[in-house]
């Protein structure tokens, strides 16, 4: 078993990474080069913009290249708290931008030609206990009415050709989301971005940010550069150097496996809809099958913000035991990868995007971002252009996390606080 992430492992690397020491003045520095980070950085360079991008590590070596390979549409929350929370306006209007960021990603991929076997496939999100068929019936008749007719209810009886297990008892079909291969994707992002003149220096963590003239001044370990303006793009992997944006972010891992390849008779014996499929567990799991038909399976397995080889194994333990519940006639499969990744949670799970304090930003996808952080990196480059401001998060206000101010200690209890209600319904 590998202990690296699917995606990075069978994916080519991207090589037109800048040599040298960082410096010189652009119109535009990214910080961050993850999918909001290269969307933007390609959308800038298509507008004439002179943008750099600074990467701490190697491009999609964070959460862009370490997810589930799932681009589902809809909301993390259920579109009638996303009314009452953020009033019906506002809900519909960020419902419809996760419907866009699945179309800005399928229209990347055309036109630079990425090879990242992007499909079609729909979100059945399975209802894990009886008890939450009536409130996701509730939901869907409202969101079938109001904002999304290309949804389904789906009856227990009508799973057997979408799933095979006795761990759901129905649930929602979304037919607009989608599943790709995150590392070529990625890779296939940066090339593009570079093609259309962009700079991307990798292990150029941003150690400093100061303002000198009117201009951003950015300091990392490979050298010091100047830029008009700042877009900062780091999610769950912000920097101490960006105190303001560390206490309101929370940075949760998100680990997953990956089985050998399965077998055309173990595909239809476990997932003959070919899904992106989701549960309705507070913590629950998300799986789908690999262009090469490994089924990847992966969940909060344990509430940690540490990512590395032995945090993965023990959450890598759990989620086999998971996979084994769901499917037993996949218990004995092997699993060839384990990896896990930090995801950039808000406290009220709704991304955030905009300007503060000069700097432009975008993150807090909250585990539902590949597709949106592709699509608000060219909303953000798009209102840095002057052109039409696309941001349906727009003011959207964004208190501090009371108490965090960058090493969420919270986790655990809310990890038992999530396992508990699980239990009672």
């Amino acid at each position: 078993m590998k202990f690296t992430s699917y995606w990075h492992d069978t994916a080519p690397r991207f090589t037109g990474a800048a040599t040298g020491p960082v410096s010189g003045h652009y119109d535009v520095a990214v910080v961050g080069g993850g999918f909001t980070g290269l969307s933007a950085a390609r959308t800038l360079a298509q507008g004439g913009a002179s943008v750099l991008v600074l990467e701490g590590g190697t491009v999609g070596s964070g959460v862009s290249g370490r997810n589930g390979g799932h681009l589902n549409n809809g909301l993390a929350h259920s579109f009638l708290a996303a009314k009452a929370s953020l009033g019906t306006e506002r809900a519909i209007a960020l419902y419809h931008a996760f419907d866009d960021a699945v179309d800005t990603v399928e229209r990347i991929v055309a036109e630079e030609g990425i090879d990242c076997a992007f499909r079609r496939s729909g979100k059945l999100k399975l209802a894990s206990k009886p008890e939450h068929l009536p409130a996701m019936a509730r939901n869907f008749e409202a969101l079938h009415r109001e904002v999304d007719p290309d949804t389904a209810m789906l009856s227990r009886a009508d799973l057997p050709g979408e799933i095979v297990t006795e761990r759901a008892y129905g649930g929602m079909l979304s037919r607009k989301s989608a599943m790709m291969h995150m590392g070529r994707f990625v890779t296939g992002l940066a090339e593009a971005a570079v093609r259309h003149g962009a700079v991307i220096h990798e292990n150029a963590a941003v150690t400093a940010l100061s303002k000198a003239d009117g201009r951003h001044v950015l300091r990392t370990d490979k050298g010091e550069v100047t830029a008009d303006e700042v877009l900062l793009a780091t999610g769950a992997y912000t920097g101490p150097s960006f105190p303001w944006f560390r206490r309101r972010i929370v940075a949760v891992g998100s680990f997953l496996v990956a089985t050998r390849p399965l077998t055309a008779g173990e595909i239809s014996a476990s997932v003959p809809g070919n899904r992106t499929y989701v549960t309705s567990l507070n913590i629950g799991n998300y799986f789908r099958l690999a262009p090469d038909n490994r089924l990847i399976f992966g969940g909060r397995a344990r509430f940690s913000a540490t990512s590395d080889q032995r945090s993965d194994a023990k959450s890598g333990a759990i989620l086999r035991a998971s996979l084994a519940g769901m499917f037993p006639q996949l218990g004995g499969v092997e699993i060839d990868y384990c990896w896990g990744g930090l995801v950039d949670m808000t406290k009220d799970r709704y991304p955030r995007a905009g300007r503060e304090d000069g700097v432009w930003y975008a993150m807090g996808y909250s585990g539902h971002g590949a597709q949106m952080s592709t699509h608000m990196g060219t909303v953000m480059a798009d209102a840095i252009l002057g052109r039409a401001d696309r941001n349906p998060v727009k003011g959207l206000a964004w208190p501090a996390v009371p108490g965090h101010f960058g090493k969420p200690w919270f986790l655990p209890l809310v990890g038992l606080y999530y396992k508990a209600l699980d239990r009672v319904r």
